[in-house]
């Protein structure tokens, strides 16, 4: 996983971050009809329903031969931002459903854009070479959000978790990587947006590859999100009063069986270690899920 800690620091030394290249969205809303009022993301839901399966796995062939499928709502995203026009972004849950909801359409662009390729790490921009493996995904392209020009590395740093400070939003925030947060079939909706977030967050906790025990050793696995943002969690944890560790954190929002598991591994004192990321491109053509990354029950 590239820590923002890391690239933040080459860029400030290189100042390169005026180097990123813009993507432009493939269709835009006709200026000539009248502003909505209130943004949708009804788009995305056509897209999530027809080309993602119940693992997460996209099937990245088939949207790039309908690619203005995923270009109309990308032209809504270019269009319309909460900075842009406020009044169609109710109140906070509506600002952060359309952030989350931009960061994972963007990323289908990205890859899609580079596609064929195995790994966001393939994607690349000349100038950064110097930077850590796969910083050309997060740094190297740009995309146009209610007329600014944003990286992923903005959205998901100085947008999302700077203006939300809740943990949950990790498991949202789908970087087109085995590693990351399974993407779900349907936009996150302002109108239940906790309940989603509450749901992603219990489906990810699940997932023997995002937590297990090894009862021989002693130890508590989790993923490498909570080794690079492992403050945002305790942090979370410290402001409600409860145990400000990792395995607390899980103990409170995973399902039964985890949470129970966390509980007790925390109680009991096992060390806690990280995963490495997996950074396998979630594309059906590239096969299903490994039977080692089955779920317990959310």
């Amino acid at each position: 996983m590239i820590r923002p800690s890391h690239v933040a620091a080459l860029l400030l030394l290189l100042g390169l971050s005026g180097c990123a290249s813009t993507i432009h969205p493939l269709q835009l809303p006709n200026p000539r009809a009248l502003p909505p009022t209130e943004f949708s993301h009804a788009g995305l839901d056509r897209v999530l329903e027809r080309f993602v399966d119940e693992d997460g796995l996209v099937d990245y062939a088939a949207l790039g031969r309908e690619p203005f499928v995923l270009g109309t709502y990308l032209g809504q995203l270019a269009a319309y931002s909460p900075v842009s026009h406020p009044a169609l972004f109710a109140n906070s849950n509506a600002r952060l459903a359309y952030w989350l909801n931009a960061y994972n359409a963007v990323a289908l662009r990205l890859v899609l854009e580079h596609y064929p390729i195995t790994s966001v790490r393939d994607i690349e921009a000349w100038w950064t070479a110097a930077l850590p493996e796969g910083a050309g995904f997060f740094y190297g392209y740009r995309f146009p959000l209610g007329g600014r020009s944003t990286s992923l590395y903005t959205l998901e740093n100085r947008i999302v978790r700077r203006g939300f400070p809740d943990p949950r939003i990790h498991f949202a925030l789908n970087c087109a990587s085995l590693g990351c947060p399974v993407l779900p079939r349907q936009a996150f909706d302002p109108a239940r947006l906790d309940e989603q977030l509450a749901h992603e967050t219990r489906r990810f906790l699940s997932a023997a590859r995002n937590f297990r025990l090894d009862e021989a050793t002693r130890t508590a696995w989790l993923s490498a999100i909570f080794d690079g943002y492992e403050g945002d969690f305790t942090k979370w944890q410290s402001r409600r009063g409860g145990d400000a560790s990792l395995l607390a954190f899980v103990a409170d929002h995973a399902g039964p069986e985890a949470a129970a598991a966390a509980a007790r591994a925390a109680t009991e004192g096992f060390t806690v270690r990280f995963h490495e990321h997996d950074w396998r491109l979630n594309d059906q053509a590239l096969g299903p899920r490994p039977a080692s990354e089955a779920s317990l029950r959310p």
